[in-house]
């Protein structure tokens, strides 16, 4: 295993740990998981959860501290998300009545995820 190989492995590793725990502190916080790691033609969307009325496509992002996970969702990858979430909606008719948002969730070592609820506009 080469050194690259090695690095994207445990980026893999902390990225599925990071979802991990989005996940636990968005159920906790009322949202039902309705996907995560979801695969469309346009991208993958991380995770895809609702509550009520609202179906949120939510981004995670793992970085060393809350400045870095911040800054690490640049226009090009919203505007993937914006057509994943579409294609989303396209293959599931029955939210389409729903209010569709788009969240953000910031981890950073040995903290609780933080939420930054519609984060941007599609």
């Amino acid at each position: 295993m080469t050194d690259l190989d090695a690095r994207r492995l445990r980026a893999e590793n902390l990225g599925r740990r990071a979802e991990a725990l989005c996940r636990l502190s968005l159920r906790l916080r009322g949202y039902r998981i309705l996907a995560s790691r979801l695969r469309t033609p346009m991208g993958e969307i991380d995770i895809v959860a609702k509550r009520g009325k609202t179906i949120a496509i939510v981004e995670v992002k793992a970085r060393g501290d809350w400045d870095t996970a911040n800054e690490a969702l640049n226009a090009r990858q919203r505007g993937r998300l914006a057509r994943a979430a579409h294609a989303f909606l396209g293959a599931n008719p029955r939210y389409a009545g729903y209010v569709l948002r788009f969240d953000v969730m910031l981890v950073t070592p040995w903290a609780w995820p933080r939420h930054l609820v519609d984060a941007w506009r599609a």
